[in-house]
Formats: structure tokens, sequence, C-alpha cells
């Protein structure tokens, strides 16, 4: 890029953010300065983080019962998002049994039987908001809801089992020979296989562990195999992002990660135990004294950008919390409160009920992952990370 081309990009870029809505800029100048040092902890940060989500129900833009997919300092409130509402049923349920708070039980209730009420007749859901266009069956966000329909058959019975079963039979039968699901992408994301989608053989488990004769779990398997044909000897995934391959998100590495995990919990295979401990080990090579993981890591485990991914931050922290539970290697606690103590000290405890508890896509609020946005599902592996790393350290489920 010449001087000039780059100079037109500064001058466009301080343009652009002189346009911003006032409480946008003062987030961009707060983040600019710095993080500030005060951390509160992780049961104060659950409990924020359980507060935004309630909130983000009720502020969905059509009121639907679905979480809205973000609250942007720019746009306001947006439209509810089936798939990570879908996840984000297990984070309620958790936490209201923890507290024995059944108002927050029947926010979950809500949530599910709102996305009952939108499946597709062949058993899938839709890619993107609940207004995306277009509205089409997708692979990985009926895995993301699954996971939310399996909770709430445990938690609440039978009402969900059928939709459940609708949604992993749609799954278990469109997983193509060798393990790779390819029939239905999502049109939100560049076209190809996704190594990420160990996180809807995720759901698949969860499934399997309530219908075990179905072969949810096999299906599954089959896939991870599959994705562990992507992992490089250094334990990087190739075709493993949205749209970056050669730089994938945290976010994704995220993902990737905790399905080989949750392939090991289901089947107690050794070989996603091992895989799963390289990619979690090159990752302790990653994060710095202070936390900061840089949002994209290229195949040589290099950042490639100068902002943080915080809901790749806090995913990778409960990855490396549950391989301590399996493994015992204390260095995985480390990192994990670390990388858990730096989003924390991003997290807002006072303001604006849209924004207390809430988790920005990036630190600093203009990173390119949902810039100027508090994401629903960084909230929700915000307050999974906050209570997997009260369990680590308190030696047990703790009350909150």
């Amino acid at each position: 890029m010449g001087l000039k081309q780059f100079t037109s990009r500064l001058k466009e870029r301080y343009i652009d953010e002189r346009q911003l809505p006032p409480d946008a800029q003062r987030q961009l100048k707060l983040d600019r300065a710095g993080l500030p040092e005060h951390d509160a902890g992780p049961r104060a940060i659950a409990a924020a983080g359980i507060a935004w989500l309630k909130r983000s129900q009720e502020m969905s833009i059509f009121r639907d019962g679905g979480s809205a997919r973000d609250f942007s300092l720019v746009k306001g409130w947006a439209s509810s998002y089936p798939e990570t509402t879908g996840y984000i049923i297990p984070t309620l349920i958790d936490y209201a049994d923890r507290t024995n708070d059944r108002n927050l039980a029947d926010h979950a209730r809500r949530m599910l039987d709102w996305l009952v009420a939108i499946q597709f007749p062949e058993g899938a859901f839709q890619g993107g908001k609940i207004d995306a266009d277009p509205r089409v069956p997708v692979t990985f966000n009926t895995g993301q809801i699954l996971i939310g329909l399996s909770a709430g058959v445990r938690r609440f019975g039978d009402t969900y089992r059928p939709a459940m079963k609708r949604a992993a039979d749609w799954l278990r039968d469109s997983l193509d020979a060798d393990g790779c699901w390819r029939k239905h992408p999502t049109p939100f994301a560049a076209p190809g296989e996704k190594a990420y989608e160990t996180h809807v053989s995720w759901g698949l488990f969860e499934a399997a562990r309530l219908e075990p004769e179905q072969g949810y779990g096999e299906a599954g398997l089959k896939q991870t195999r599959w994705a562990l044909t992507k992992q490089r000897d250094n334990g990087w995934f190739a075709d493993n992002c949205l749209s970056s391959p050669d730089a994938p998100l945290t976010h994704t590495i995220g993902y990737v990660l905790r399905g080989v995990i949750e392939a090991f919990r289901f089947s107690n295979e050794a070989d996603f135990l091992k895989a799963a401990v390289k990619t979690a080990d090159s990752l302790l090579t990653v994060i710095r004294d202070d936390g900061f993981i840089p949002g994209q890591l290229d195949r040589n485990w290099q950042g490639t950008v100068p902002w943080v991914c915080l809901t790749g931050s806090v995913q990778i922290a409960a990855c490396w919390l549950l391989l301590h539970a399996i493994t015992g290697k204390a260095a995985y606690v480390s990192a994990a409160c670390r990388a858990n103590r730096f989003v924390r000290r991003t997290v807002h405890l006072t303001g604006s009920n849209d924004v207390i508890g809430g988790v920005r896509g990036a630190f600093p609020v203009n990173g390119d992952y949902g810039a100027y946005e508090y994401l629903n599902w960084a909230a929700k592996f915000c307050v999974d990370a906050q209570l997997m790393e009260i369990d680590a350290t308190d030696q047990g489920k703790s009350r909150l």
C-alpha cells in the first residue's frame, strides 16, 4: 500500500469514527486508553452476564422469546438469533440450578418454546437472525440449537424430545460418507468445508446421551475424526474460519477445540484427547502474561491482528479448564484464569443496562469481529468460563 493510499485509509477511518454515536466514540476512547486494572472477579461477572442475557431476550426487537443477537452501540438492539439462543439455554439452566432461580429457568423455557415453534418440518433450523434472508436449513445452526434442546429435555422433560430427535435425525442423515457436512452450509460465511463443525458434533453427543440407540454419537465421532484430518502437527486446524482460513478467529479455534474435547468426553478415545492437548498446548504459547490473545492466529500460531476476539478468549479458557479436569495439568488453569481476567476487565458493571454485563465482540471495540457490538454468544461463553473457573478453583460446584 502506497503512502497516499495509506493516508487516505487513515482519513476515512478518522471520519467514520467522528460520525459514530457518542456512546460508541466514548467506548472507543476508553478502550484506546487501555484496560482498567480492576477485576470484579468471576462471580460478579457471571451474575452480570446472566442479567444481560435476560435483557437480550426482553429487548429483542420482535419480543419473540429468542435472545437478540447483539446490542450495537451504533444501531441498538437486534432481532433474535436462533443459533446462539440454542446454546444460551444450557447456560441459563446451569445458573438457575446453581442459584435456585425459577425465573431464570422460565427464561430458558421461553427460548425453547420459541425454537420449537420455528423449527423446519424436516428438523433443521435456519441460519442467521430470525429475519435473515434467505431462510434456509443450516447444519451449524441446527447443531447449536440441538445443544439447547438436549438441555431442555434433561431439565424440563419430554416436551422437547420430539424436536430434539428431529434435529438430531436431520444432522445424522445429512452427514457425508467421509464424515463432513457439506449439504447445508450457511449462506452467511465463506463457502467450503469447516473443521469447527465439531461443535455440531457436540450437539449430537448431547442427544446421544438421551437417545443412545439412534446413531447420533457415531455420526458425531465420524465427523470429529474427519476434522482431525485438518489438524496440523502443531495443533492448528485448516479450513477453520468463517472467512479467513489462513488466519482463523480464536472464536472458531475455540469451537473446534471444544468439539474435539467433547468427542473424548463422550467416547474416551485417546486420539481425541491427544489431538485436543496438541492444540491446547500450542495455545499456551500464544497467551501473554496479561491474558491477551490475538483475535486471529495463523498456521504458525502467530497473531495477525492487534485486537482480541473476546468470545474466543473465554471459549479457549473453558477448553483449558475442561482439559485441566481431565489431565490435571496446572498450566491450563493458570492460562484460563489469565484469559478470563482479561475479558472480565472489559465488562462494565455500571452505566446503561444495555451494556452492563455484556461482552463486546472485540477489544478494542472497533476490532474486526463484532465491531461496536455486545454479542449474546460472547456473554454466554463468558459466563460459562467464569463458572468453570469458580469450579476449578473452589474444588467443586459452587453455590453462587
